[in-house]
This record gives structure tokens, C-alpha cells and sequence, in this order.
């Protein structure tokens, strides 16, 4: 398998459309395609949509969130942050905790944030791994993320096999406007509460991370669940891509309302 590498991926392009104005327009438009294609995914009730979001910090998912609800019924969507895990959860699997919250049939759910983050973040700050009550034989393997790697496509293909449509966003910013957006935080009031020293210090691993987002893209980008790369240093262009995928994937379904039972 040929590894993809983040650096020939222009996070500021718009390959899909002209311009902003151009980008928004469209949108609209795929909003309200998306909202009607939810409501006949529940009234089917054969399939679930699974939204995976994963990048940098400050890459825009809380924003992506945002859009996609804009575009869904509230009862019919929920989302999940997973922030660092319990106790009990560091002594289960590193899927457990969001196998739990996976879609069930009808329904849809955005991960922001996942077990991606075991094969990122865990790759880049290795001592978190410690935490995870994992065997010394096993946590010192040199195949021990290429075993994550097999485990999250097995998931992901279980999920699939059920009916669940696994969508996979990466979202793709560079590191000029990472700093944009963190000193953009720290200069607006309203934003002051997203701010936090963590995302300065982690700045100083910008290649590490870049490296492992590489190999995870390339390692769990399957025919089942692809990996969507998004540039994402356009929020206007983030979104239309967003809306774009989540339509057309949904389009390919083969769902009906049911007929009324007499």
C-alpha cells in the first residue's frame, strides 16, 4: 500500500468549486437535500450513519458538528466528544467505549474525536499509553500500532456489515492557520474559553503528528470506510465538502419510506 503523505494535500484548496460564494450557495442546497435524506434513513429503518471527525487541534470540528446539525433533524442525530477516557474505560479495549455509542438502525452519530486518537495522538505521546493497563509483552510489540490498525478496520467493517455507513472526515489545516485560529481565541472574549496552553505546546510536534495522521490515513482507508480528506483552512469549504459526501453517500442507499400497514 503507498503511503499517503498530508504534505501533497493543499489544506487551502477548493478543487470542487470556484469560489466562496459559489461554495455557499451550493451548500444551501445540500443542507436541505441532507435533512429530507436523514428523515427517510429513520423512516427506512435499515441503516445508520456513523460521522467520524479527526484532525489537529483547531482543525474545526466543533464547527463541522455545528453544520452537519444544521442539516439533520436534533432527534434523529447525536454526538460524541470522547475526551480522555475513565477508568473503567482504560481497563476495556480502546474501541469499547465507542462501540457503546455507535448508531443504532435509523439513526446517525458524529464522533468528534475517536479511537483514532490511539493511533495519533497515543503514537505521538507514547506514555499515555501507559495508563491503559496494557501487558508489558504486548504494549512493547513492534507491530503494536500495525495491530490497531487491523482491529479499527475489523471494526469498522463489522459496523458495515450491520448497516451502518461509516463516513470518515479528516480535517486538513495548515500550521499558519492553526496559529491564526489559536491567537484568534485568545483575542476574542467569546472565544477565550476555547483557548487552552495545550494547543500552543502541542504545536511543537506539528511534524510528529503530521506523520502519524499519514499512516493512520493510509493504514485504515478502506473500501468499506474511506477516508475523506477535507482542506479544511476555508471553513466555507469544509462545510460543502461535508455536505457534499454525507448527500451523496446517502443518495447510494437503497431506502424507501415503508407503506402504511392496513
Amino acid at each position: 500500500m503507498a503511503k499517503l503523505k498530508l504534505r501533497d494535500y493543499n489544506p487551502a484548496g477548493h478543487p470542487l468549486c470556484k469560489n466562496r460564494d459559489e461554495a455557499l450557495e451550493m451548500t444551501a442546497g445540500l443542507q436541505k437535500e441532507l435533512y429530507d435524506l436523514l428523515y427517510l434513513m429513520f423512516a427506512h429503518g435499515k441503516h445508520s450513519l456513523l460521522i467520524i471527525l479527526h484532525g489537529i487541534d483547531t482543525a474545526g470540528k466543533d464547527g463541522t458538528v455545528r453544520h452537519i446539525f444544521n442539516g439533520a433533524n436534533p432527534q434523529g442525530i447525536k454526538v460524541f466528544s470522547f475526551k480522555k477516557p475513565s477508568l473503567e474505560e482504560f481497563r476495556h479495549d480502546f474501541l469499547w467505549r465507542c462501540h457503546l455509542q455507535t448508531p443504532e438502525s435509523g439513526l446517525a452519530a458524529i464522533f468528534n474525536r475517536s479511537y483514532y486518537e490511539e493511533v495519533t495522538t497515543a503514537m505521538v505521546h507514547p506514555k499515555f499509553l501507559k495508563e491503559q493497563h496494557i501487558p508489558h509483552e504486548i504494549l512493547n510489540r513492534p507491530d503494536f500500532f500495525n495491530l490497531r490498525y487491523a482491529r479499527i478496520n475489523d471494526f469498522e467493517k463489522l459496523l458495515v456489515q450491520k448497516g451502518t455507513v461509516v463516513v470518515k472526515f479528516f480535517l486538513h489545516i495548515s500550521k499558519k492557520e492553526q496559529k491564526l485560529r489559536i491567537d484568534a481565541r485568545l483575542k476574542d472574549r467569546t472565544k477565550n474559553w476555547k483557548f487552552s496552553i495545550d494547543d500552543v505546546k502541542e504545536r511543537k510536534y506539528w511534524d510528529e503528528y503530521m506523520d502519524s495522521y499519514s499512516k493512520m490515513l493510509t493504514e485504515t482507508s478502506t473500501k468499506h470506510a474511506e477516508w475523506i480528506i477535507v482542506p479544511a483552512d476555508n471553513k466555507w469549504y469544509r462545510n460543502y465538502v461535508v455536505s457534499k459526501t454525507l448527500v451523496e453517500t446517502l443518495r447510494k442507499l437503497k431506502m424507501n419510506f415503508p407503506k402504511a400497514q392496513r
